[in-house]
């Protein structure tokens, strides 16, 4: 189990610098289940983003997951029956992982999202449910589950601009692009119509603050030490949104992620505040 356990770290090591290092403060028993959940996500997403895709890849993970899922019994994948261990444990819904695979599923295909419902279609399977997940494993109450929710929402928005140049080249465009006054997010067609892109560009950052603002309302719910994971990752989220802000082209000159130094500095400054506002009824029993 060590071994395994061992694996799947690296995997969210490999995966997420700003995740990986902002869980570090979560109490070991909530760590554990973040690596697993964690491990499970970023396989599927490997197979889709992978270049070229791995599509046979991707639909002989799921058949594993959706068969065990089913039947109750192991897959001989310990991604996925680690997974479906935590979510009997933590109590997912079943529909959670549905949604999380058809949108990755969706990912198979280059697709341009031209309407900002059907984008929100997408992003509900892979980001809002990562944040129900989440607020599972952190034993959030009910009405914790709606801002979980936007978290996932506005962090997703932010890779969705952090990843405009890297989406183009495989055939994706998750922006809505309508009324922009942009045909697409090529480079070219930016750069020549760089007031139109700046406008377009800063508009969606406007909305990511609007859904980060509405998650931010029940961070007070959340257990402390998790808490400081949480602010931590959200914070940089910020960073990079003000970042891309201040000037929309960096997107094409390279992917704007928070140093490691950086995120450790926020880790512990948030310990400090988290500490300071610790709630009576919500702390953490559980050991670091």
């Amino acid at each position: 189990m060590k071994r395994t356990q061992s694996v799947f770290e690296e995997i969210f090591r490999r995966g997420s610098r700003t995740f990986f290092n902002s869980s570090l403060f979560f109490p070991a028993k909530v760590r554990r289940d973040v690596i697993i959940l964690y491990a499970f996500v970023r396989t599927a997403d490997d197979f889709v983003d992978s270049v070229p895709q791995d599509k046979e890849g991707f639909h002989a993970f799921r058949a594993r997951y959706e068969l065990a899922r089913t039947t109750g019994r192991d897959s001989g994948d310990p991604i996925v029956d680690s997974f479906i261990e935590l979510s009997r444990r933590r109590k997912f819904e079943d529909a959670w992982a549905e949604a999380f695979l058809n949108s990755m599923e969706a990912d198979l295909t280059g697709k341009r999202y031209e309407a900002p419902d059907e984008v929100l279609v997408y992003i509900h399977g892979s980001a809002e449910v990562i944040g129900f997940f989440m607020a599972a494993i952190m034993e959030l109450p009910r009405n914790a589950m709606e801002a979980a929710a936007f978290l996932g929402r506005a962090m997703q928005y932010i890779n969705f601009i952090r990843d405009i140049a890297e989406d183009n080249e495989l055939g994706r465009t998750y922006l809505p692009l309508a009324g922009s006054g942009l045909e697409d997010l090529a480079e070219d067609t930016a750069r020549s119509k760089p007031e139109t892109f700046t406008r377009f560009i800063r508009s969606q950052i406007h909305l990511y603050r609007e859904w980060q603002d509405r998650a931010e309302t029940e961070f007070g719910s959340i257990p402390w030490r998790s808490r400081v994971a949480v602010m931590t990752a959200s914070e940089m989220y910020k960073w990079a949104a003000t970042k891309i802000y201040r000037n929309p082209f960096i997107v094409y000159e390279k992917k704007v992620k928070p140093s490691r130094q950086r995120i450790l500095f926020s880790l512990l400054r948030n310990a400090s505040r988290a500490h300071r506002c610790r709630r009576p009824e919500a702390p953490d029993q559980e050991p670091a």
